[in-house]
């Protein structure tokens, strides 16, 4: 079975593992001590030594994830956006307030979307929803798919769909629009909604009692037990990427939907073939609204099911999700989880093992430790431009070389994970230069459990499942709702974007 472990840090130290700016600052730390040496005020220097300690343990030294300064910043932001009530969000339609039906109201990162129809396409003239996203000038589309997944598959067809991703990479980054690929699974408690409609059409009136009662209970028992399993594929496009082919297209919404129908295109045709999708269905505008509706609160889908198997027979039926009500009647951000309607949520992003992992170690997370909770989560894969590669290849094999140096002048050995990565960071400009992408894949994991049960004994088994599976958990704190949101929502949100890509 194919290990993969071809990956390395984004930058690497050149000296003792600081980075350029890191050893700077220490350096401008450092120099009131040795002034105070050169004047022989001892008790001085002492002093400063005491001071640059501490700018090196605030610097340098990681905490959970982040630094003492990275995590001052995101405490101070956090605070302040409790102050000013940004943590607590109030749907406008809990207050009278939703004027538009089809305007989202959403919390938090979500709140920068529209939704907008894009022109027929496909033999079934479907007009895909096209997702736009203001607060960072993106364009996504969501596509609903289905895998007969590879826990039956040998060691040649894992190797096989390993080589299918990477190419689908590629493909992605060849078009030169596409920015970020998202794929979001979520196992879904079953609650056999389908089942007891086909049971209410096909029931016969004279079917013996004792044969309905142990029909019931195995549906009963069977229902609790079962999970059903919803994946979805994101496409990503900046604003920066489209605008010009779009206006060459005809401009406006309808030239940036011409473009992104070119990219379904291509990216289905790898769907289908090399990763064998058995189902690729682009997702219309009430079908995109029903998958956010059901990922903010899970147990709305027996109700929603129920509405569109009525509209079939009456057509008066109302039994789409409005945008307007497709978020949370209210939700609020916490410090290590999200509260968010009737449930609560925890997530957690994986660190990579330096050993590797091989195709489906992620599947344990997805495994249900109780009835009524779901897992979910997120594989991003941000696509690293050419130039931007070529420049980070050539800065990771200088830092390289620099510290293999270093560490021979002053006689210090180079240990074997910094060979490693020196290694990983030569081969990097020969994959590059064979026409490979760079990308920086990262996951987010995510359970749900309604709010009667305790959120951090879920999130306590969560990470459980992930060190099962043979990464290292990382807890998300204080920024919950992002992750909940990049997790379980397919609207494209990303943890590495910020702005305009």
């Amino acid at each position: 079975m194919t290990t993969y472990a071809d990956y390395q840090r984004d930058r690497i130290g050149w000296f003792f593992g600081l980075s350029g700016g890191q050893l700077l600052l220490l350096s401008l730390a450092s120099l009131p001590a040795f002034w105070a040496i050169s004047r022989g005020a001892w008790f001085s220097a002492l002093l400063f030594a005491g001071i640059w300690l501490m700018v090196l343990a605030v610097t340098v030294v990681p905490v959970r994830g982040r630094s003492a300064t990275g995590w001052m910043i995101a405490s101070i932001a956090y605070a302040f956006g409790g102050l000013l009530g940004w943590t607590s969000f109030r749907a406008k339609a809990t207050r009278g307030r939703a004027e538009d039906l089809e305007a989202p109201d959403l919390p938090g990162v979500l709140q920068g979307i529209q939704i907008h129809d894009g022109p027929p396409h496909g033999s079934q003239l479907q007009r895909v929803a096209v997702v736009q996203d203001h607060s960072t000038r993106t364009w996504s589309v969501t596509a609903a798919v289905v895998h007969p997944g590879i826990g039956m598959q040998d060691g040649d067809d894992r190797t096989r769909y390993g080589e299918a991703l990477a190419g689908l990479i590629d493909v992605a980054a060849r078009t030169e629009k596409i920015d970020e690929i998202l794929f979001v699974v979520r196992t879904v408690p079953e609650d056999g909604a389908e089942r007891e409609l086909w049971v209410s059409k096909h029931r016969r009136p004279g079917a013996p009692e004792l044969a309905e009662r142990v029909n019931a209970d195995l549906a009963r028992g069977l229902t609790q037990a079962s999970v059903r399993t919803e994946v979805f594929v994101t496409l990503v496009v900046p604003e920066a990427r489209i605008a010009r082919s779009a206006k060459e297209s005809g401009g406006g919404l309808e030239g940036r939907c011409r473009e992104l129908y070119l990219l379904l295109g291509e990216i289905e045709a790898q769907l289908r073939g090399p990763l064998g999708m058995t189902s690729v269905r682009w997702l219309t505008s009430p079908e995109l609204a029903l998958a956010c509706r059901t990922g903010f609160a899970p147990g709305d889908r027996a109700g929603i099911v129920e509405a569109l198997s009525m509209r079939e027979k009456d057509a008066g039926v109302a039994a789409d999700v409005p945008w307007a009500m497709a978020g949370p009647s209210g939700a609020d951000a916490t410090v290590r989880h999200y509260s968010h309607d009737a449930w609560n949520s925890i997530s957690s992003t994986i660190k990579l093992p330096t050993r590797g992992a091989v195709m489906g170690a992620l599947a344990p997370i997805l495994t249900p430790s109780e009835a009524g909770e779901r897992r979910s989560f997120v594989v991003a894969y941000p696509i690293v431009s050419q130039s931007k590669a070529d420049r980070q290849s050539g800065n990771a094999e200088w830092a390289a070389d620099i510290a293999e140096g270093m560490n021979e002048r002053i006689g210090r050995k180079t240990r074997a994970k910094q060979r490693d990565d020196a290694s990983k960071a030569r081969g990097l400009d020969m994959k590059l230069a064979r026409g490979n992408a760079l990308t920086r894949p990262y996951a987010v994991c995510t359970v749900t459990v309604p709010k009667t049960s305790r959120i951090s004994e879920f999130g306590r088994r969560l990470d459980a499942s992930i060190r099962r599976a043979g990464f290292a958990p990382l807890r998300l704190d204080l920024a919950q709702d992002v992750g909940f949101a990049a997790s379980t929502v397919p609207l494209g949100i990303s943890l590495t974007r910020a702005g305009d890509a």
